[in-house]
Formats: structure tokens, C-alpha cells, sequence
């Protein structure tokens, strides 16, 4: 009970207005508003996550809420990772600020992180690890791997939330994909002992160290970089993008009607 009481204050802290869209909380920050909030962030302070729903994570959601939501409402801060959902909710009248997680890891490593202190990665191969601390001249960047099939690996789940615990820094950066990457964050705050702020950012890095190129800045903001994404690398996306990510529209129309009525 004490450590739910602690859960609930650190996410109410300094809170901001929300809006639930299709059933997902995102919090009303722009861009720069969630980095000024993620570089207040103090190695005294007790951990807390951010989460990035995009489309596919509200598609999950919205089919498996026993296992996302639990994990989605522990966050301290939500922002929105996609410009499609920023597109539907503004017809359907209400502001989501786009807030795509890789840009945030980017402007992270670029303007608030200090080359000498701990950060902490959970994920990525280690090329990804070697190329960014080349190019951040990181001096302490400790990184764990965990087992592949992750979600269905409770122990796993709980050694990362131990790797945080240990390694007390600023900024851990969970790169495992969702909802693996919420369950070490989740699994982390719960233990009361780990510090700093856990980012759930999926590939972020790898977009960093070359690994995976980003879309053209036009494609971006013309809301089409889940094409450029899709023609990069279709045996892996095909799926996501044609199958998956089109039942957002569905949830959309659902949630619109359900929105109307009350």
C-alpha cells in the first residue's frame, strides 16, 4: 500500500492536464515542454517512467487492456508518438502534441545529457551500444541485454528492474519494444529502490547509431513516415503497417460514437 501511495504522488507531481483519446491517456505537452520535464530529473529523485503510445501500442491496447493498461497507467508522463493519432484527434476536436519518442532520445543525448555521467541502456545490440557512445563521447554507459521472448520471462523482466536498481542514473533508456520495455519500467517502480527516469523508446537508438535511417523531415511532417518505414523494411512491417495499424481507424470511429453519447 505505501508504495502505491508513492506511485500515485510522483505521478501527480507538478501534474498537467491529460486527454484520453481512444482510451489512452496523453498528457497536454509539446515537444519541448516533455524535455524540460525529463531534464528536471535528479539522480535523488525515485524512479519514474515516460511511455510513447504510437498506433500500434493504442491498437494493442485497445485489444489486450488487462496487460497494456495496467502497465500505460503507471507512467508518469504519456505523450504521443504519432502524428496519425495527432491527426485523428484533432477532427475529432481535441489537441494531441506530437511527441515522437526518437526525437526526444535524440534531443536527450544532444542538449541535457553530460558525456561523463551513468546512463543506463536496456536493449539494443551492441553495435547500436558502440556507435552511440562514439558519437555522444559517452564515458558511462552501462548496458544490459536481456533474453529474447522477454514479456513471457518474468525472471528476465525482474533482472532488468534490478540492473536499474544497481546502476543508479539519470536516465535508463528501455529499448526492448513494447509492452516488454513497460514491464521492466513498471517492475523497476515498483521495487521503491531504483532512481532517475526510465524511458520506454523502443528503437530510438538504433535510429541514433545509424542502424535504422529516419524519414525524411518532409515525410515526417506530411504524416508519412510509416511508408518510408514500411518500403525500409517490409518483411518486418508489412504487417504492422497494412494489417495492424489500419484498426486504428475502427477504434477511432468506435471511441467517436461512444465519446458523443455520454
Amino acid at each position: 500500500m505505501a508504495q502505491q501511495v508513492l506511485n500515485a504522488n510522483i505521478r501527480h507531481e507538478h501534474a498537467v492536464q491529460d486527454t484520453v483519446f481512444c482510451g489512452v491517456r496523453f498528457d497536454d505537452l509539446d515537444a519541448d515542454q516533455t524535455l524540460r520535464r525529463c531534464a528536471d530529473i535528479t539522480l535523488a529523485d525515485p524512479f519514474r517512467f515516460i511511455v510513447t503510445p504510437n498506433v500500434d501500442h493504442v491498437v494493442r491496447m485497445n485489444k489486450d487492456p488487462d496487460v497494456f493498461n495496467p502497465l500505460y497507467d503507471a507512467a508518469w508522463l504519456s505523450v504521443c508518438d504519432s502524428r496519425i493519432l495527432q491527426l485523428l484527434a484533432k477532427i475529432s476536436g481535441s489537441q494531441l502534441h506530437a511527441v515522437p519518442g526518437s526525437d526526444l532520445t535524440a534531443a536527450l543525448f544532444a542538449e541535457i545529457i553530460d558525456p561523463a555521467e551513468p546512463i543506463n541502456v536496456i536493449g539494443g545490440d551492441d553495435d547500436v551500444i558502440k556507435a552511440v557512445t562514439k558519437r555522444y563521447g559517452l564515458r558511462n554507459l552501462r548496458h544490459h541485454q536481456p533474453p529474447m521472448g522477454l514479456r513471457k520471462k518474468p525472471e528476465a523482466v525482474a533482472a532488468a528492474a534490478h540492473f536499474i536498481q544497481d546502476n543508479p542514473a539519470r536516465f535508463t533508456f528501455i529499448c526492448v519494444g513494447s509492452p516488454q520495455q513497460e514491464m521492466v519500467a513498471k517492475a523497476a517502480l515498483e521495487s521503491g529502490q531504483a532512481k532517475g527516469l526510465g524511458l520506454c523508446v523502443g528503437a530510438s537508438l538504433d535510429f541514433l547509431a545509424g542502424k535504422v535511417k529516419r524519414a525524411p523531415a518532409w515525410m515526417q511532417k506530411t504524416r508519412l513516415e510509416w511508408l518510408y518505414r514500411l518500403a525500409s523494411e517490409p518483411k518486418r512491417m508489412w504487417r504492422r503497417y497494412l494489417i495492424e495499424g489500419p484498426k486504428i481507424f475502427i477504434i477511432w470511429a468506435k471511441w467517436s460514437l461512444s465519446d458523443k453519447q455520454r
